[in-house]
């Protein structure tokens, strides 16, 4: 019984891949997969290759789902253009620069403002490739329980995960690479100009933020935006299923 329950679990996890609204077909063509490998383990013989699917394949199947996910989302972020370029994850200015940019246009400091913010989204695009490692970190440490709760979660169940385990070390990775990418694009010193250029002005709102905790955590909301996108993708779209495990596992 343990080792049926063992195989049930194991086999669950693999309605990730589809979602909970995947097309009939594929959802049957899954359900036998599962069915199939519980009979393997206990001993049962069943017709067709799907009962030679192991539960460290279907495991490796999961696990692999989400390693594509991010291999994916990483390439796509974390290019030139990957955040400025990009209307769903720009990053803004800072929300007391934003509250104060009619007046720095009044003051001719617009362009200076335009030129900061793009530089914001540079530092980003540098910074984000450098997560990648602990993510895959997050995915190999993966517990059954983790995936249990994946399976049992909503469309962005992974990307929760992700959050509730790496945010810490994530920020602390990659805030120094940030600091030091918006050194290097100039984004330091041209806030230090446009700041001091705007506080001559008399009556004006406080408009300093800390350049580096702000551009870290929007970097990090980018990058969850989607991997959330790219984990509802893998559940529902088939033609995801980019590698030869993807392919035994979930089907065609």
């Amino acid at each position: 019984m343990k080792k049926i329950m063992t195989a049930l679990v194991m086999g669950a996890l693999i309605v990730l891949a589809v979602g909970m609204n995947a097309r009939a077909g594929l959802l049957d063509n899954i359900q036998k997969k599962i069915t199939d490998s519980a009979s393997s383990v206990t001993g049962g013989t069943n017709s067709g290759g799907a009962s030679n699917l192991s539960t460290s394949q279907i495991i490796e199947g999961l696990k692999e789902a989400l390693q594509v996910g991010t291999e994916t989302v990483i390439s796509q972020i974390g290019t030139t253009g990957g955040y400025n370029d990009d209307p769903a994850i720009h990053i803004p200015l800072p929300e007391k620069m934003q509250q104060a940019q009619a007046l720095m246009k009044k003051f001719g400091l617009s362009g200076m403002a335009d030129d900061l913010e793009a530089r914001l989204n540079r530092g980003a695009e540098a910074a984000a490739p450098k997560t990648k490692e602990i993510l895959m970190n997050a995915i190999s440490e993966m517990t059954v329980e983790d995936a249990q709760a994946i399976y049992s979660g909503p469309d962005d169940a992974a990307t929760q995960y992700f959050r509730k385990v790496s945010t810490a070390d994530l920020s602390e990775t990659i805030r120094p690479i940030i600091e030091q990418s918006l050194q290097d694009v100039g984004a330091i010193s041209l806030y230090d100009s446009l700041v001091s250029q705007y506080k001559t002005y008399p009556l004006v709102p406080d408009i300093k933020s800390n350049l580096t905790d702000y551009t870290t955590d929007m970097t990090l909301e980018g990058l969850f935006h989607y991997l959330a996108e790219e984990e509802a993708a893998i559940r529902n779209d088939p033609v995801k299923r980019t590698t030869e495990i993807l392919t035994t596992v979930f089907g065609n």
